[in-house]
């Protein structure tokens, strides 16, 4: 086994969920390309105490299902997935990509409906976090569908993955803590400013942040963290962005992608490709139009986009925002089926000022 796989476990079980003696750990991966990892995890939560289950997806089971089922069966909410939200004590969830473009074909009504199915799951995860019962992260394993969709040879893809989780490091954890200490006096500047505003290429954009609170993601929630974030308030975000890279959801890219907000609602949206999309997404619910985070990216091993999510949104020099549902720790309050973050990247002329006071030019922190 490449001992950075295992070096990566190490780091999942202990330092992001910190697995404890008794503990019901569910390792849940998107396919069976990511079992040198949860083999690795297996073993650390056994040596840390922990009780493992592990649960093998498969893409073309779910492609077909989402084919064949009716409304009906698009709207069964699995027992198993209701018990394990409810019931476990940590989450470790691996994507582990055959095909990043499984879903494509997909009618964007019967995703729109999985998607709302799914939302009680996403509401006991999200309440029992915010709670301190659960303990949850996301990661990407290497494979060959991931690195075309980043440009790259699989080689360099586990490279690159390996350090945007800082695992190149001599040692990990101190790595994070370093990276933590950085972004916590980013956070407490922040904490009690009462706008952030975004110029720069198609954007003037006005986000009101009063009151709520900045959370450091420093690699505990997700694998790799790099970010920090909060939600912002559900009827201050006023203005025009029109974003630099792709935005990925369900499967789908959409290109292009300009929002207008008026009163914190998104009154106006285009898109270069798969317009009609985007619109389905926002008409999903009353949440959908709102956003629910505001953050900037600061992973110092992530430079480059992957048309990866998990990395995009901690690219160092970027901010990136989601529509929908609010994380509870933030004090967002707005409510949806939809998490759909979109990134936009500050290195190309961009200028963010917080309360008036520049705070970010070119992607570059000024405070």
């Amino acid at each position: 086994m490449d001992p950075r796989v295992q070096a990566m476990a190490d780091v999942l079980v202990n330092y992001c969920v910190g697995v404890k003696p008794g503990d019901w750990a569910v390792i849940e991966t998107t396919t069976a390309l990511s079992e040198p990892l949860v083999a690795a995890c297996v073993e650390s939560v056994l040596k840390a105490g922990g009780n493992p289950t592990t649960s093998f997806g498969s893409e073309m089971s779910r492609e077909t299902f989402l084919r064949t089922a009716s409304q009906e069966q698009l709207r069964f909410l699995s027992p198993l997935a209701r018990l394990s939200a409810s019931e476990a004590d940590v989450r470790i969830a691996i994507l582990a990509p055959a095909n990043t473009r499984a879903l494509a074909g997909i009618d964007s009504e019967k995703l729109a409906i999985f998607s709302k199915t799914a939302e009680p799951i996403m509401e006991t995860s999200m309440r029992r976090t915010f709670e301190g019962t659960y303990r949850w992260t996301g990661c990407q394993f290497p494979t060959s569908a991931a690195a075309q969709d980043a440009g790259m040879s699989l080689r360099d893809y586990d490279e690159f993955v390996f350090r945007a989780g800082l695992l190149d490091q001599p040692d990990p954890p101190a790595a994070w803590q370093r990276l933590r200490e950085r972004q916590q006096r980013l956070v407490d500047w922040l904490s009690d400013k009462s706008e952030v505003r975004i110029v720069g290429p198609g954007t003037d954009l006005r986000v009101g942040v009063k009151g709520r609170t900045w959370v450091n993601d420093d690699g505990h929630l997700n694998f790799p963290g790099g970010e920090v974030f909060t939600g912002p308030v559900e009827d201050e975000t006023e203005g025009v962005i029109q974003f630099t890279y792709p935005g990925y959801y369900l499967g789908r890219e959409v290109t292009g992608i300009r929002l207008v907000f008026v009163r914190g609602r998104v009154v106006e949206a285009s898109a270069s490709s798969d317009q009609d999309y985007l619109q389905q997404i926002l008409d999903l619910d009353e949440g959908a139009r709102v956003l629910g985070e505001f953050a900037f990216g600061t992973n110092p091993g992530i430079q480059e986009f992957t048309k990866n999510t998990l990395f995009d949104e901690k690219i160092s020099g970027t901010l990136h925002m989601a529509l929908g549902r609010s994380i509870p720790e933030t004090g967002g309050k707005n409510v949806s089926s939809v998490h759909w973050d979109m990134v936009y990247n500050l290195r190309q002329g961009a200028l963010v000022t917080v309360d008036g006071q520049a705070f970010s030019r070119n992607g570059e922190f000024t405070v």
